[in-house]
């Protein structure tokens, strides 16, 4: 049976998700709100921003203004604007340094640079650096929304009448990476494969390409392959495959398909016949196809648990969801997302302090965001605090969270590590073990100390000297 009700969510950051339908059933994705395009104004004179403000927000812009590029900074971590007007004089950090640090997190930012001194030379810098546009002040109010329309439609933004990643909270230039890719498979029909581990938010991403796509207004169907009975899914998956019609289908979990309807789908896909006297339906898949697998599919071709063929026609397109992990810089700002939905409407606001933020940051998070939202829910729902410390976070987490060590302690380490390899391959001989890593005995006798490392403790019997003979006198 289809379920034609909109699915309740539940904010998981990235990622915020649909409540999960039962296992083999299949669920159509809301109507999304449509939004005004986003701009932030950078200006130290109050007079221009005010001015510079009314006429955006006049023109149907959502615009906020600030007074520092710091400040500016921090805006842009918090509400990702798809437009960013900087005056070129702002303090010790410029517009052209602002500029630089927005297009290096943000590298598909629009930045317009405006100046009251306007010259060639800095024009050309500007656009070197990555700049939409230069204005020169006082701007003519037909000059700054032409300059702006033009911005905002070369921006990412364009692509979509609402904003398609809007459920996705990230920062960090990996996350930025993967979005991008998304944003440029939404734009055309090839299969795409999501990979990564469970709570790292591929259906949400999934769901952010069809928003991006043309396919948009259409249905976006979700089969769910784990823990389905062979039996239910033989009579979901052609149901759902024909509700996608012009929309997107989203194959989650799909190494968990039977072998029999590996090859049933493979067929429907146009790479194979379906066995005789069973078949998904006939006609090709007039659908977007998007399939998720947190295992790994090329050990599961190995152990033929998984087609070859079919691997070939899903992953025209993948994409790698990096575990949290490799993305610590995002925490702080899931955190502060997650705390906003944990709370419930008319509660009271709950905070951590800044060393709890800090161990959760460093703290290992095998179950990912999803573990890391459930984990910021239940400090909610236990603390009785309007701050949470450090050590309310260490006791909620149970076992002490395995510390990740600072980028000088990772040197510090692999350096003793180093200097121990050779000194062991070589019984503590310096000489040939400092030819082994390139450098001088004196380098090497250097490094041992700096590092503390002994070298008489690797020297064995058969290197140390024999002892003498006593003498017969």
């Amino acid at each position: 049976m289809t379920d034609k009700s909109p699915p309740r969510t539940s904010s998981l950051g990235f990622g915020l998700t649909a409540k999960p339908a039962r296992r083999g059933t299949r669920t159509e994705v809301a109507a999304r709100p449509e939004r005004k395009a986003r701009i932030l104004l950078v200006d130290r004179d109050s007079d221009s921003r005010r001015l510079m403000s009314g006429r955006l927000g006049a023109s149907n812009y959502a615009v906020e203004s600030v007074d520092s590029a710091e400040a500016a900074l921090d805006a842009a971590v918090r509400s990702r604007p798809d437009l960013v007007v900087t005056d070129l004089h702002l303090g010790a950090m410029d517009g052209l340094a602002l500029l630089r640090e927005l297009k290096s997190r943000w590298p598909a930012i629009t930045v317009i640079i405006v100046t009251a001194h306007g010259t060639i030379a800095q024009a050309v810098r500007a656009t070197q650096f990555g700049a939409f546009g230069f204005l020169v002040k006082p701007v003519e109010k037909a000059e700054l929304l032409g300059q702006v329309q033009r911005a905002i439609q070369a921006s990412p933004f364009a692509m979509v009448a609402g904003d398609w990643r809007a459920k996705i909270v990230a920062r960090s230039q990996l996350m930025e990476d993967r979005l991008g890719l998304a944003n440029r498979a939404a734009h055309n029909d090839m299969p795409v494969l999501l990979t990564g581990e469970n709570g790292t938010g591929k259906e949400l991403l999934a769901r952010a390409i069809h928003a991006a796509s043309p396919r948009r207004e259409k249905p976006f169907i979700v089969v769910h392959c784990k823990d389905a009975r062979e039996e239910a899914m033989e009579a979901e998956l052609p149901g759902a495959i024909d509700a996608a019609a012009g929309g997107t289908l989203l194959i989650d979990e799909i190494s968990w398909l039977t072998p029999r309807l590996q090859v049933e789908l493979l067929a429907r896909l146009g790479g194979g016949s379906a066995p005789v006297g069973r078949t998904l339906s006939s006609g090709r898949i007039d659908a977007r196809l998007i399939s998720t697998t947190s295992r790994n599919l090329s050990e599961l071709m190995r152990t033929g648990d998984f087609r070859q063929d079919l691997y070939y026609h899903i992953s025209v397109l993948p994409i790698e969801i990096p575990p949290l992990g490799r993305r610590r810089e995002d925490i702080p700002l899931l955190v502060s997302h997650f705390l906003e939905q944990a709370v419930e409407p008319g509660g009271t606001k709950k905070i951590y302090s800044p060393e709890a933020i800090e161990l959760l940051a460093t703290t290992d998070w095998p179950g990912n965001v999803r573990q890391l939202f459930d984990l910021v829910k239940k400090n909610v729902s236990l603390c009785h605090s309007n701050v949470m410390s450090k050590e309310f976070v260490e006791r909620s987490l149970g076992a002490p969270p395995p510390k990740v060590p600072t980028y000088d302690e990772a040197r510090d380490e692999f350096a003793r590590n180093y200097l121990t390899s050779h000194l062991q391959a070589t019984s503590g001989n310096i000489t040939q073990a400092a030819r082994l890593a390139k450098r001088s005995r004196t380098d090497f006798y250097k490094l041992l100390a700096r590092y503390r490392v002994e070298p008489a403790g690797f020297k064995s019997e058969l290197t140390a000297p024999a002892p003498r003979k006593p003498s017969k006198d």
